[in-house]
């Protein structure tokens, strides 16, 4: 009798021990965890309310702000602002063509990169440097790049005697030059692909070698489904950063010509620092902010049919 209460309270002196331990730790990882939570919620959730709030007013840079309710969302979508929706048709455009493209090229040049070649390391370094290049040095290269009359692209297509362009001067042409110009700065998706690449496991490829299988069977069977999940995450950085350009279009076209390449951040940009207009520009920011998260749903839904995680199958 006296064993089994020294028993019974040993057991319950470990359950208070371990009680007191769990609750010890919990208050410790939330006092750690704290600094993140805190910028957090000072300089991303804090902001993102005001700019909520601010939407439903008539704010100007030099006047205090005058609550109008919806009158903002009214004139985003009731169609009175033509501008609005040219910029984003002229966003979605650049995002259907330079997203294939950029992931496409990215994925072949990882490919070349991970075959045992002579100078690896240096050509790895020659495709990753550009995204280290400031975005102003490197808008200015490609202003000269694209020149019409003296630029490098029209020197080397006259030397072949093939037709040369406008380019970013070309209402027709602006937007596929930019998405070329965005094949530049493609080296992080490139080391991404890369560090998944080194991640399939080599007897993947023994086995099918012993198979019969060919450099083609290896990258449909092989290389394809084991990349799936990176190639998901790089497709959703690059809608998201896709719908965010601006910086191209703010140096180098300001817009143009002919509004060809007004961004919606750009047009963003121009309403609120330019036109003064702070609060109808919080309202197109928060509609940017719901097609990207829309499109990044659309993303994750979809991923199920075709994303594959070893061991788990098609999720």
């Amino acid at each position: 009798m006296v064993k089994a209460m020294a028993q019974a309270e040993l057991r319950s002196s470990l359950v208070k021990s371990s009680l007191r331990r769990k609750r010890s730790e919990k208050y410790w990882g939330i006092l750690f965890a704290m600094p993140a939570i805190l910028g957090f919620l000072l300089f991303t959730f804090a902001p993102m309310a005001g700019s909520l709030v601010l939407t439903f007013t008539d704010l100007k840079l030099i006047n205090p702000p005058k609550f109008i309710g919806l009158d903002n969302y009214v004139k985003v979508f009731g169609g009175s602002d033509q501008l609005f929706y040219k910029s984003l048709g002229t966003t979605f455009k650049y995002v259907l063509m330079s997203v294939p493209l950029n992931i496409a090229f990215s994925f072949s040049v990882a490919l070349l990169m991970n075959k045992e070649i002579k100078g690896r390391a240096v050509f790895r370094t020659i495709f990753y440097l550009p995204t280290i290049v400031p975005v102003f040095a490197s808008s200015m290269i490609w202003i000269w790049i694209l020149d019409p009359d003296l630029g490098l692209l029209n020197s080397i297509l006259r030397s072949v005697g093939l037709p040369t362009g406008m380019w970013i001067y070309s209402p027709d042409t602006v937007i596929p030059s930019l998405v070329l110009m965005g094949l530049w700065t493609t080296g992080n998706t490139m080391v991404i692909f890369l560090a998944g690449l080194q991640g399939i496991p080599r007897h993947l490829y023994e086995a099918l070698e012993v198979d019969g299988g060919n450099s083609l069977h290896k990258l449909l069977y092989v290389t394809i489904p084991m990349m799936t999940p990176t190639i998901f995450f790089n497709l959703i950085m690059a809608f998201i950063g896709g719908f965010q350009v601006f910086a191209e279009a703010f140096i180098m076209t300001q817009g143009g010509p002919n509004n060809a390449s007004m961004f919606i951040v750009y047009y963003l940009y121009r309403e609120a620092f330019q036109l003064s207009n702070m609060a109808y520009a919080n309202t197109v920011a928060w509609v940017l902010f719901v097609i990207i998260v829309a499109i990044t749903f659309v993303v994750f839904r979809t991923s199920r049919s075709w994303v594959y995680y070893e061991g788990e199958g098609a999720k």
